[in-house]
């Protein structure tokens, strides 16, 4: 009978681990990363082409980007231009950041808009 016990109790212990485990991986499989950019605009037609070919470089590296046409400040200044673009972790915006293809973009960038901040929050 005492063995019985144990092996429902060690059968028990096992399942309560592994549930604490797999919610531990949800948990992390669940932080998205936002690269926030705020910009001013150079050139209206530059900007909207960019927004074209910027948009497909990100798909590429994981990023989806979102642009706002509304912006509502509810403290300090209002910029210009505000981005937001989604990654699944840190470590594809950092490679999106760190990449060639974007380097490339550089000059087609600079002439459409000019970035006033970027920063990477991490969240859920």
């Amino acid at each position: 009978m005492k063995t019985r016990y144990t092996v429902a109790l060690s059968m028990l212990a096992g399942v309560a681990l592994g549930a604490a485990a797999i919610q531990g991986l949800h948990a992390q499989a669940g932080k998205k990363v936002y690269l926030l950019s705020q910009s001013e605009i150079l050139d209206k037609a530059a900007t909207e082409d960019w927004n074209k070919t910027v948009r497909e470089a990100l798909s590429k590296h994981g990023g989806t980007l979102v642009t706002a046409d509304t912006i509502k400040v509810l403290v300090g200044p209002t910029p210009q231009r505000v981005g937001v673009t989604e990654f699944t972790s840190s470590e594809k915006a950092q490679a999106w950041l760190d990449s060639q293809e974007r380097k490339d973009l550089a000059s087609k960038r600079d002439k459409a808009i000019k970035f006033t901040s970027l920063i990477l929050v991490e969240g859920h």
